[in-house]
């Protein structure tokens, strides 16, 4: 895991870390006491657990490997292990499990913290690929707020009032730019192998060949997927593949998820507020067979994970690729809509000072994009630190999605960060942009 930006001195390696920490929790906090008790242990869908799970599980998550693996201290409470286990206990049971009540889960998940912020205070910087430019704090930091992101899709799906505000972004000014973007044929680099936080299934970095196509400019947005669903989208089979057509009839889709018409008009739930579908913010909770039969739709495909990539990181003038689609900083507010900071997407064409090298907008934030690739391997890939969070789901059955949403902080959000789903799921943050061949 070594990397030129270990270099930076421990202090600031160690500022960085409590910031992501401490990031992490705030929103955590935020999303666990905007409602009462009953709604942290209830189920609000099978496909989630209860938030109350959520909550200890990253508590569970911080001690082993902050204070076991990385401390070498012993287990707090090892009899919640395995309650707290994702693969040993699917997300429709966990109800059943005899959880830590919500008060319980709070003293449990802080207590961890206190004693992690300890070992952060001491923990060397180098000589240790587990704690190399302090990649251990920042993988719990990056668990954690993939957990916020769940919770979000979890309080999306709750029925009742109202829990969570935010401002909505800032109304864009038109986009007069080009539809879309010619990306050049030819190599670029994808993937890291020096970014210190980046998870194993974005290394390491290789040579990627890549012959030229368009990309859409902006994602795809309401308005455009109504009118797919206006002109009988989801009543022709010619759409679909054989598999999208099967679930379409046997679930009954008509439209994204959370969308109803009602006289003449399009409204949708948005976390316990019905509202008219705004028409110029990307679509949001399609799965990937709705992605896949818009884009056969307009004539056109999903583009592939690599030319997803080339097009966010490709700068054409150096030949390098860059760690965002703007280049290496960090993101701020002007780039991407990110870290629950709005509780929607932007408007289509928002964040100019966002766009690539190539002049495509809205690559981080905003929506999960849909790619046609499965989730495999990189060339040379090795698991680190644990097989169970990226390799056992190479495969088929699984599809890539890019970018991150307005729900992911920028600490689990880059150029190279790569989520996977099935196909069939449309609760999470989910959208798209469209390709074709050059």
């Amino acid at each position: 895991m070594t990397d030129a930006r270990s270099s930076i001195d421990p202090g600031t390696l160690r500022e960085r870390a409590l910031d992501a920490l401490t990031r992490a929790r705030d929103r955590t906090a935020l999303l666990t006491t905007c409602v009462e008790d009953p709604d942290l242990t209830a189920q609000h869908s099978p496909l989630m657990s209860p938030l109350v799970w959520d909550l200890a599980h990253i508590g569970n998550q911080e001690e082993l490997w902050l204070l076991r693996a990385v401390a070498g201290r012993e287990a707090m409470r090892p009899e919640i292990d395995g309650l707290y286990d994702a693969f040993e206990h699917p997300r429709a049971e966990r109800p059943s499990l005899p959880l830590l009540s919500p008060d319980e889960a709070r003293r449990y998940a802080a207590d961890v913290r206190g004693r992690a912020l300890d070992v952060l205070e001491s923990a060397p910087f180098e000589g240790h690929a587990l704690t190399e430019a302090g990649f251990a704090f920042g993988m719990v930091a990056q668990h954690e707020q993939q957990h916020d992101e769940t919770m979000l899709i979890t309080h999306q799906l709750r029925r009742g009032p109202q829990a969570l505000t935010a401002p909505d972004p800032a109304p864009a000014p038109p986009y007069t730019g080009p539809s879309e973007v010619l990306v050049p044929a030819g190599p670029f680099t994808m993937g890291t192998s020096t970014e210190p936080w980046s998870l194993d299934n974005e290394r390491p970095a290789h040579q990627r060949e890549v012959a030229a196509f368009h990309i859409d400019a902006l994602p795809v947005t309401n308005a455009a997927y109504q009118a797919f669903i206006e002109d009988g989208g989801y009543d022709e089979e010619r759409w679909w593949t054989p598999e999208g057509w099967a679930h379409v009839r046997t679930h009954g889709l008509r439209a994204p998820l959370f969308w109803r018409r009602e006289s003449g008009q399009w409204l949708r739930r948005h976390f316990g507020v019905t509202e008219a579908v705004p028409p110029d913010e990307p679509v949001l909770h399609v799965c990937w067979y709705e992605a896949d039969a818009y884009a056969r739709w307009a004539g056109r495909r999903l583009p592939t994970e690599t030319e997803w990539e080339k097009a966010a990181r490709h700068d054409p003038a150096t030949g390098r690729s860059r760690r965002y689609p703007w280049g290496d900083a960090d993101p701020t507010p002007e780039h991407a809509n990110l870290g629950q900071r709005h509780l929607r997407p932007a408007p289509a064409g928002s964040y100019p000072a966002g766009a690539s090298a190539l002049g495509v907008r809205q690559l981080i934030g905003d929506v999960w994009e849909w790619t046609s690739s499965d989730f495999l391997p990189y060339p040379g890939f090795t698991a680190f630190p644990y097989k169970e969070y990226s390799e056992v789901f190479f495969g088929s059955e699984y599809k890539v999605l890019r970018g991150g949403s307005f729900a992911v902080d920028p600490v689990a959000c880059r150029g190279t960060f790569r989520n996977w789903d099935y196909p069939v799921r449309r609760q999470i943050f989910s959208g798209f942009r469209t390709a074709r061949d050059a």
